[in-house]
Protein backbone atom coordinates (compact mmCIF):
# COMPACT_ATOMS: atom_id res chain seq x y z
CA UNK A 1 0.00 0.00 0.00
CA UNK A 2 2.67 2.50 1.01
CA UNK A 3 4.78 1.57 -2.44
CA UNK A 4 1.26 2.17 -4.50
CA UNK A 5 1.19 5.30 -3.02
CA UNK A 6 4.73 6.39 -3.45
CA UNK A 7 4.56 5.27 -6.94
CA UNK A 8 1.43 7.96 -7.06
CA UNK A 9 3.49 10.72 -5.68
CA UNK A 10 5.76 9.81 -8.51
CA UNK A 11 4.25 9.65 -11.39
CA UNK A 12 2.01 13.22 -10.42
CA UNK A 13 5.99 14.71 -9.89
CA UNK A 14 6.68 13.43 -13.45
CA UNK A 15 3.68 14.46 -14.67
CA UNK A 16 4.13 18.35 -13.38
CA UNK A 17 7.67 18.26 -14.75
CA UNK A 18 6.70 16.43 -17.80
CA UNK A 19 3.90 19.66 -18.72
CA UNK A 20 6.49 22.08 -17.68
CA UNK A 21 8.93 21.02 -20.31
CA UNK A 22 6.18 21.02 -23.03
CA UNK A 23 5.53 24.31 -21.97
CA UNK A 24 8.86 25.43 -22.24
CA UNK A 25 9.25 23.84 -25.36
CA UNK A 26 6.10 25.63 -26.83
CA UNK A 27 7.53 29.14 -26.33
CA UNK A 28 10.34 27.94 -28.35
CA UNK A 29 8.50 26.64 -31.52
CA UNK A 30 6.97 29.59 -33.94
CA UNK A 31 3.76 30.44 -34.05
CA UNK A 32 1.21 29.46 -36.93
CA UNK A 33 0.58 32.46 -38.49
CA UNK A 34 -2.89 33.70 -39.04
CA UNK A 35 -4.94 33.24 -42.42
CA UNK A 36 -4.02 36.68 -44.72
CA UNK A 37 -6.87 38.66 -43.96
CA UNK A 38 -8.62 39.15 -47.81
CA UNK A 39 -11.16 40.72 -46.64
CA UNK A 40 -10.03 43.64 -44.04
CA UNK A 41 -6.77 44.43 -45.90
CA UNK A 42 -5.66 45.35 -49.20
CA UNK A 43 -1.44 45.27 -49.33
CA UNK A 44 0.70 41.93 -48.30
CA UNK A 45 4.34 41.05 -47.94
CA UNK A 46 6.24 37.95 -48.03
CA UNK A 47 7.75 36.96 -45.14
CA UNK A 48 10.34 33.73 -45.01
CA UNK A 49 11.05 33.11 -41.49
CA UNK A 50 10.22 30.75 -39.76
CA UNK A 51 8.57 29.61 -42.84
CA UNK A 52 6.56 31.16 -45.72
CA UNK A 53 3.71 32.90 -44.90
CA UNK A 54 1.70 36.05 -46.32
CA UNK A 55 1.67 38.76 -43.55
CA UNK A 56 -1.23 41.37 -43.68
CA UNK A 57 -0.18 44.96 -44.46
CA UNK A 58 -2.67 47.14 -41.66
CA UNK A 59 -1.42 50.50 -42.71
CA UNK A 60 0.05 50.80 -46.77
CA UNK A 61 1.24 53.62 -47.94
CA UNK A 62 -1.22 56.77 -49.12
CA UNK A 63 0.36 57.96 -52.16
CA UNK A 64 -1.78 58.86 -54.41
CA UNK A 65 -1.21 58.86 -58.63
CA UNK A 66 -2.02 62.95 -58.45
CA UNK A 67 1.05 63.35 -55.81
CA UNK A 68 3.34 61.92 -59.18
CA UNK A 69 4.55 64.70 -60.98
CA UNK A 70 6.50 64.90 -64.37
CA UNK A 71 5.90 61.77 -65.39
CA UNK A 72 2.73 61.27 -67.35
CA UNK A 73 3.81 59.42 -69.97
CA UNK A 74 4.91 56.71 -68.07
CA UNK A 75 1.31 56.68 -65.15
CA UNK A 76 -1.07 56.74 -68.52
CA UNK A 77 0.94 53.52 -70.06
CA UNK A 78 0.91 51.94 -66.65
CA UNK A 79 -2.91 53.01 -66.09
CA UNK A 80 -3.94 51.27 -69.25
CA UNK A 81 -1.96 47.67 -68.56
CA UNK A 82 -3.94 48.12 -65.26
CA UNK A 83 -7.16 48.50 -67.07
CA UNK A 84 -6.78 45.65 -69.04
CA UNK A 85 -5.68 43.37 -66.06
CA UNK A 86 -8.30 44.04 -64.05
CA UNK A 87 -11.31 44.06 -67.12
CA UNK A 88 -10.01 40.66 -67.11
CA UNK A 89 -7.81 41.27 -71.08
CA UNK A 90 -4.36 40.51 -72.19
CA UNK A 91 -1.47 42.36 -70.09
CA UNK A 92 1.65 42.26 -69.52
CA UNK A 93 4.54 42.04 -66.75
CA UNK A 94 5.77 45.45 -65.80
CA UNK A 95 9.79 46.70 -65.48
CA UNK A 96 10.29 50.04 -64.45
CA UNK A 97 13.80 50.77 -64.81
CA UNK A 98 15.68 54.49 -64.38
CA UNK A 99 17.40 57.02 -62.59
CA UNK A 100 16.84 56.69 -58.63
CA UNK A 101 14.04 58.82 -57.27
CA UNK A 102 11.99 59.38 -59.83
CA UNK A 103 8.67 57.78 -58.86
CA UNK A 104 8.66 54.08 -59.60
CA UNK A 105 7.95 52.56 -56.19
CA UNK A 106 5.69 55.90 -55.79
CA UNK A 107 3.77 54.46 -58.97
CA UNK A 108 3.36 50.96 -57.94
CA UNK A 109 2.29 51.96 -54.61
CA UNK A 110 -0.41 54.64 -55.65
CA UNK A 111 -2.01 51.97 -57.99
CA UNK A 112 -3.36 50.07 -55.32
CA UNK A 113 -5.01 53.40 -53.90
CA UNK A 114 -6.21 54.13 -57.12
CA UNK A 115 -7.59 50.89 -57.78
CA UNK A 116 -8.30 48.83 -54.43
CA UNK A 117 -11.94 49.48 -54.98
CA UNK A 118 -12.02 47.77 -57.97
CA UNK A 119 -10.26 44.21 -56.45
CA UNK A 120 -6.44 45.21 -56.99
CA UNK A 121 -4.08 44.25 -54.34
CA UNK A 122 -0.73 44.42 -53.71
CA UNK A 123 1.51 41.26 -52.33
CA UNK A 124 5.70 43.07 -52.15
CA UNK A 125 8.30 40.54 -52.28
CA UNK A 126 12.01 40.96 -51.41
CA UNK A 127 14.53 40.12 -53.97
CA UNK A 128 15.90 37.19 -51.59
CA UNK A 129 13.04 35.15 -51.70
CA UNK A 130 11.78 34.91 -55.19
CA UNK A 131 12.63 31.48 -54.87
CA UNK A 132 9.55 31.09 -53.08
CA UNK A 133 7.74 32.49 -56.23
CA UNK A 134 5.72 29.24 -56.64
CA UNK A 135 4.78 29.02 -53.16
CA UNK A 136 3.62 32.74 -53.07
CA UNK A 137 1.33 32.68 -55.82
CA UNK A 138 -0.03 28.92 -55.81
CA UNK A 139 -2.85 30.27 -53.06
CA UNK A 140 -3.78 32.79 -55.59
CA UNK A 141 -4.91 31.08 -58.13
CA UNK A 142 -8.68 30.88 -56.75
CA UNK A 143 -9.15 34.05 -55.16
CA UNK A 144 -11.04 36.57 -57.00
CA UNK A 145 -8.81 39.23 -56.64
CA UNK A 146 -6.67 40.86 -58.78
CA UNK A 147 -2.99 40.72 -57.43
CA UNK A 148 0.10 42.93 -58.16
CA UNK A 149 2.91 41.05 -57.46
CA UNK A 150 5.51 44.12 -56.49
CA UNK A 151 9.49 43.48 -56.05
CA UNK A 152 11.45 46.93 -55.34
CA UNK A 153 15.10 47.76 -56.57
CA UNK A 154 15.16 44.83 -58.23
CA UNK A 155 19.02 43.32 -59.38
CA UNK A 156 20.89 40.30 -59.46
CA UNK A 157 24.93 39.60 -58.95
CA UNK A 158 25.78 36.89 -61.18
CA UNK A 159 25.80 34.17 -59.40
CA UNK A 160 22.52 34.94 -57.96
CA UNK A 161 20.05 31.73 -58.36
CA UNK A 162 17.06 33.94 -57.75
CA UNK A 163 16.92 35.68 -61.26
CA UNK A 164 16.36 31.81 -62.40
CA UNK A 165 13.09 31.97 -60.56
CA UNK A 166 12.07 35.13 -62.04
CA UNK A 167 13.03 34.20 -65.48
CA UNK A 168 10.62 31.15 -64.82
CA UNK A 169 7.64 32.55 -63.70
CA UNK A 170 7.72 35.24 -66.32
CA UNK A 171 8.19 32.57 -69.26
CA UNK A 172 9.53 29.21 -69.06
CA UNK A 173 8.08 27.68 -65.95
CA UNK A 174 5.46 24.43 -67.12
CA UNK A 175 3.23 25.94 -64.51
CA UNK A 176 0.98 28.57 -66.12
CA UNK A 177 1.33 31.94 -64.45
CA UNK A 178 -1.99 32.86 -62.38
CA UNK A 179 -4.55 34.78 -64.83
CA UNK A 180 -4.74 37.22 -61.46
CA UNK A 181 -0.86 38.21 -60.78
CA UNK A 182 0.70 41.01 -62.64
CA UNK A 183 4.44 41.06 -61.78
CA UNK A 184 5.50 44.29 -61.23
CA UNK A 185 9.25 45.00 -60.52
CA UNK A 186 11.78 48.44 -60.28
CA UNK A 187 15.17 49.07 -61.06
CA UNK A 188 18.12 51.31 -61.05
CA UNK A 189 19.27 48.19 -63.94
CA UNK A 190 17.69 47.65 -67.31
CA UNK A 191 19.00 44.19 -67.37
CA UNK A 192 19.00 43.38 -63.70
CA UNK A 193 22.90 41.75 -64.20
CA UNK A 194 25.90 43.54 -64.05
CA UNK A 195 27.37 43.79 -67.38
CA UNK A 196 31.06 43.57 -67.64
CA UNK A 197 33.48 45.02 -70.71
CA UNK A 198 34.89 41.49 -70.99
CA UNK A 199 31.05 40.16 -71.79
CA UNK A 200 31.01 42.71 -74.89
CA UNK A 201 33.85 41.85 -75.91
CA UNK A 202 32.13 38.65 -77.31
CA UNK A 203 29.76 40.47 -79.61
CA UNK A 204 30.26 40.58 -83.44
CA UNK A 205 29.00 42.52 -86.13
CA UNK A 206 27.88 40.16 -88.86
CA UNK A 207 26.59 41.83 -92.03
CA UNK A 208 26.03 45.04 -90.43
CA UNK A 209 24.14 43.10 -87.29
CA UNK A 210 25.55 43.56 -83.58
CA UNK A 211 25.01 39.95 -82.01
CA UNK A 212 25.63 39.50 -78.50
CA UNK A 213 27.94 37.14 -77.12
CA UNK A 214 25.97 34.32 -74.93
CA UNK A 215 26.47 36.24 -71.51
CA UNK A 216 24.98 39.46 -72.48
CA UNK A 217 22.15 37.15 -74.39
CA UNK A 218 21.89 35.94 -71.67
CA UNK A 219 21.52 38.95 -69.18
CA UNK A 220 19.27 40.60 -71.53
CA UNK A 221 16.83 37.57 -72.03
CA UNK A 222 15.29 38.28 -68.23
CA UNK A 223 14.65 41.43 -68.54
CA UNK A 224 13.22 40.68 -72.36
CA UNK A 225 10.60 38.60 -70.09
CA UNK A 226 8.74 41.70 -69.58
CA UNK A 227 6.79 42.64 -71.68
CA UNK A 228 6.07 46.11 -70.84
CA UNK A 229 9.45 48.26 -70.20
CA UNK A 230 8.96 51.47 -68.24
CA UNK A 231 12.13 54.16 -68.31
CA UNK A 232 12.53 56.82 -66.09
CA UNK A 233 14.97 59.49 -66.21
CA UNK A 234 16.43 62.30 -64.41
CA UNK A 235 14.93 65.94 -64.10
CA UNK A 236 15.50 69.04 -65.29
CA UNK A 237 15.97 71.97 -63.48
CA UNK A 238 12.03 73.06 -64.14
CA UNK A 239 10.91 69.87 -63.34
CA UNK A 240 12.58 69.56 -59.84
CA UNK A 241 11.30 73.32 -59.64
CA UNK A 242 7.63 72.04 -60.38
CA UNK A 243 7.59 69.21 -57.59
CA UNK A 244 9.13 71.13 -55.01
CA UNK A 245 5.58 73.57 -55.93
CA UNK A 246 3.45 71.20 -55.68
CA UNK A 247 4.51 69.55 -52.36
CA UNK A 248 4.97 72.53 -50.54
CA UNK A 249 1.33 73.62 -51.13
CA UNK A 250 0.55 69.75 -49.93
CA UNK A 251 2.32 70.59 -47.05
CA UNK A 252 1.77 73.94 -45.87
CA UNK A 253 -1.00 75.29 -48.61
CA UNK A 254 1.39 78.27 -50.16
CA UNK A 255 1.71 77.56 -53.68
CA UNK A 256 4.18 79.03 -55.82
CA UNK A 257 7.90 79.53 -55.25
CA UNK A 258 9.45 82.50 -54.37
CA UNK A 259 13.02 83.65 -55.34
CA UNK A 260 14.58 82.77 -51.49
CA UNK A 261 12.99 79.19 -51.43
CA UNK A 262 13.81 79.03 -55.02
CA UNK A 263 17.69 79.40 -54.14
CA UNK A 264 17.43 77.05 -51.32
CA UNK A 265 15.85 74.54 -53.33
CA UNK A 266 18.34 74.34 -55.90
CA UNK A 267 20.44 74.48 -53.11
CA UNK A 268 19.60 71.55 -50.96
CA UNK A 269 19.80 69.34 -54.68
CA UNK A 270 22.99 70.36 -55.23
CA UNK A 271 23.86 69.12 -51.57
CA UNK A 272 22.15 65.61 -52.67
CA UNK A 273 23.67 65.38 -56.49
CA UNK A 274 20.23 64.88 -57.64
CA UNK A 275 17.27 66.61 -58.68
CA UNK A 276 14.77 63.76 -58.35
CA UNK A 277 11.22 63.78 -57.03
CA UNK A 278 12.63 62.10 -53.89
CA UNK A 279 15.11 65.05 -53.23
CA UNK A 280 12.11 67.42 -54.20
CA UNK A 281 9.88 66.07 -51.53
CA UNK A 282 12.36 65.66 -48.86
CA UNK A 283 13.15 69.66 -49.35
CA UNK A 284 9.25 70.26 -48.97
CA UNK A 285 9.39 68.28 -45.52
CA UNK A 286 12.41 70.13 -44.78
CA UNK A 287 10.91 73.94 -45.68
CA UNK A 288 7.93 73.62 -44.20
CA UNK A 289 8.16 72.08 -40.94
CA UNK A 290 11.65 74.71 -40.34
CA UNK A 291 9.33 77.34 -40.96
CA UNK A 292 6.71 75.90 -38.73
CA UNK A 293 9.05 76.13 -35.89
Amino acid sequence: MVAAAANLVLDQVLAERLASVLERLETLLPRVPKSPDWEGCRAFRWRRQPYGYLQSVSHPHRIRLADLRCIDRQKGVLKLNVHQFLAGRPYNNVLLWGARGTGKSSLIKALLNEYADQGLRLIEVDKHDLLDLPEIVDPLYERPERFLLYCDDLSFEADDPSYKALKAMLDGSISAAPPNVLLCATSNRRHLLPEYMRENQASRLIEGELHHGEAVEEKISLSERFGLWLSFHPFSQDDYLTIVAYWLEQLSGSGGLDEAVREEALRWALQRGSRSGRVAWQFARDWVGRQGL
